[in-house]
């Protein structure tokens, strides 16, 4: 049964309406001031109703002031602005403002039920669609999995829905492991190539010569151990989205090549030498300023301005913490369904625990410590004791209101040692969940002399 939500400070229009809209199969809400129905839906979990009747004018709060909260904060809820004759240019606003629709006091009945009846349908195809469509993207493999409640990560997905539909290059920026090549993703599957493939290369891992013969394929014989012809990822993205991520690793002669790629559209396989027409949209990814790359002669600046057409940058976890429950939920669901574990829910001293944390690994850590959390669990709750030190520590730190009076590279060097032990010292997994290359990790352990049989 579709519920209503009517909000009116006529009593007799209220009254009206619900004896009509009930009579016709609507459960129905009424509310004679805009804050009482604001507090309601505050109140409630999820989408508490399907259609909401707002009055133009109300005598709390000018109505499309309302109609702008109701929109940023619940913009899945359409909106028809009910309205007097001479108020219909604020109507007129109101749909420029969002709104689903507006109708004119006194309203024949037949009117108002074949509207709602319209929208209510018009929102049923919508909600089959998404939910077909995702059904599809969770059966293939592709659903992106881009979880957040924060006003902050609220942006930049809109953003990215925003240039999804263009072809310009865009740039990710953020720190390791905030998602960029989910990102990245969310960008294909929004975009008119979404029907092409999306390709992905991580450029950090690989020496320049497999690099090269990745992105632009080979001929047999063109170098040692080239055994046969090899096509690349440049012609495997043909028509779709190459992203690559760590961009600010590739070498001074790679980027030469990108730089050709984006310019004119063609590239010339290794070990050959007629040049071969691709239409590829780029997304590149670095965890790097690159503009002080640039600066310091480390990236070139033509191939910096070719693939920063539009640029995304994603916060650290720790500038969203609002998104911190959700997103923990969402991996204790997932690692519980893969392991087949009966683990429920997440205590809250282990919840203030997670929320005080800074995540230094960002969403990439956040999965790990809650995989780690489900394997190690006991009972169908995630109690403190499951995660790692760290993330105690910050949290008796807040309950107490005690000063952490400890330098930052030993907070570092702390943290690092905890997941070397949590690993048994199996560096890669390490460095996975630190959210930072093996080649750092490594660095990070001879700096702080760190050892296998004596981390401390």
């Amino acid at each position: 049964m579709p519920t209503i939500f009517i909000c009116d400070d006529e009593t007799e229009i209220l009254r009206y309406l619900d004896k009509l809209l009930q009579a016709s199969g609507y459960k129905v809400e009424t509310f004679p001031r805009g804050t009482d129905l604001l507090v309601r839906l505050g109140s409630g979990g999820g989408t508490p109703c399907d259609v909401i009747l707002q009055d133009v004018r109300m005598p709390d709060l000018d109505g499309l002031q309302m109609l702008d909260q109701l929109c940023k904060r619940w913009p899945e809820i359409p909106v028809v602005i009910m309205t007097a004759h001479g108020t219909i240019d604020d109507a007129i606003n109101a749909i420029k403002q969002g709104a689903y629709d507006y109708i004119t006091k006194p309203f024949p009945k037949e009117k108002l039920l074949g509207m709602l009846e319209r929208l209510l349908d018009h929102r049923r195809l919508a909600r089959e669609n998404r939910e077909l469509r995702e059904g599809l993207q969770r059966s293939s493999g592709t659903s992106d999995d881009i979880i957040f409640r924060s006003q902050t990560f609220r942006e930049v997905y809109d953003l990215t829905l925003q240039v999804a539909e263009s072809d310009a290059n865009i740039l990710v920026m953020g720190e390791s492991g905030t998602g960029k090549e989910l990102i990245a993703s969310a960008l294909h599957r929004n975009s008119p190539r979404r029907d092409k493939p999306f390709v992905s290369l991580n450029c950090a891992v690989l020496s320049d010569t497999l690099l090269e013969s990745q992105l632009f394929g080979h001929v047999r014989g063109a170098f040692t151990g080239a055994v046969m012809n090899q096509k690349g990822l440049l012609e495997e993205a043909d028509g779709g989205t190459l992203f690559l991520d760590e961009i600010g690793d590739v070498s001074p002669a790679v980027q030469a090549k990108l730089l050709r790629v984006t310019q004119e559209k063609d590239f010339i396989v290794l070990g050959s030498t007629r040049s071969r027409k691709v239409d590829v949209r780029f997304v590149a990814a670095t965890n790097k300023d690159l503009m002080t790359e640039v600066r310091e002669g480390r990236f070139r600046e033509d191939l910096y301005y070719r693939l920063n057409v539009i640029s995304i940058n994603l916060p650290p976890l720790r500038d969203r913490r609002d998104d911190i429950e959700p997103l923990a939920r969402h991996f204790l669901k997932a690692s519980t369904r893969r392991m087949k574990k009966s683990v429920l829910d997440i205590s809250d001293d282990a919840m203030l625990a997670m929320l005080q944390y800074d995540w230094p690994g960002n969403v990439r850590e956040l999965e790990n410590v809650m995989e780690r959390a489900v394997i190690l669990a006991r009972s169908g709750m995630i109690t403190i004791d499951l995660l790692p030190l760290g993330a105690r520590k910050e949290a008796l730190i807040a309950a107490t209101g005690a000063p952490q009076m400890i330098p930052l590279d030993d907070i570092e060097r702390q943290h690092i040692t905890s997941i070397l032990k949590e690993t048994g010292y199996h560096k890669s997994r390490a460095a996975a969940i630190l959210g930072i290359s093996r080649k750092t990790l490594d660095r990070k352990i001879a700096e702080y002399r760190l050892t296998d049989k004596d981390p401390a």
